[in-house]
């Protein structure tokens, strides 16, 4: 894939999830969850890694873990605080936004 495409596909998905997020953001989880997903696994992070846990990036990689476990719950139609469904919107865009501006493609 040339370089850029990637970010420029990244960015018009994020662009349809972004109203969904606003308007039904426990609905929107599981997609958007699928994209911060494939974004990490793009820039090198490997999620199912135990060791990348205790890496450089462990952070990354736990901030993307915890709003995972809330999109697993909501998928497993377990009943979720409003609170951790605004954490989890909130984990996604913090990582997109670190994803889209500041990790470089390996």
């Amino acid at each position: 894939m040339e370089p850029g495409l990637d970010k420029h596909e990244w960015e018009s998905q994020w662009q349809q999830f972004a109203e969904d997020l606003e308007s039904s953001p426990a609905e929107a989880l599981p997609e958007v969850d699928q994209l911060i997903y494939e974004m990490l696994e793009a820039r090198g992070y490997a999620i199912d890694d135990p060791v990348v846990s205790e890496g450089d990036d462990r952070e990354i990689v736990a901030e993307f873990l915890a709003a995972h476990e809330i999109t697993q719950q909501i998928n497993n139609d377990e009943e979720v605080d409003p609170g951790d469904v605004a954490a989890a919107v909130e984990g996604y865009q913090s990582l997109y936004e670190y994803l889209i501006e500041e990790r470089a493609p390996p």
